[in-house]
């Protein structure tokens, strides 16, 4: 089964900031929406049906544990795969509860 994949508004400049940044995140993010489209379940489990994806950003030369993190949070009845947030984990060590609650809210 193919899911939907979307993404609030905030995701979209981070993504559009950090690809200015690094260029080769364009294919990566590109190879990893194509993947969730039929694994919706990937990454690292946060709770509130949202999980914590490593992404390995090649341009930035430090696989995934210095690479990016990717939020999601995929609803079954909704066959849909919500892309919260992105950002560099030089920049951000992890994501507080208080924040995940935030990016939630805006789904609704």
């Amino acid at each position: 089964m193919n899911y939907n994949v979307k993404y609030i508004p905030k995701f979209a400049k981070e993504l559009k900031k950090l690809v200015k940044k690094y260029p080769s995140l364009k294919v990566e993010f590109s190879q990893l929406v194509n993947s969730l489209k039929t694994k919706p379940q990937q990454g690292t489990p946060l709770g509130k049906d949202c999980y914590k994806i490593r992404l390995a950003i090649a341009s930035k030369g430090k696989g995934k544990s210095g690479g990016a993190r990717l939020i999601t949070n995929f609803i079954i009845t909704h066959d849909t795969v919500y892309l919260l947030t992105i950002y560099d984990k030089s920049d951000k060590d992890s994501l507080t509860d208080k924040e995940l609650k935030e990016l939630l809210n805006e789904l609704l």
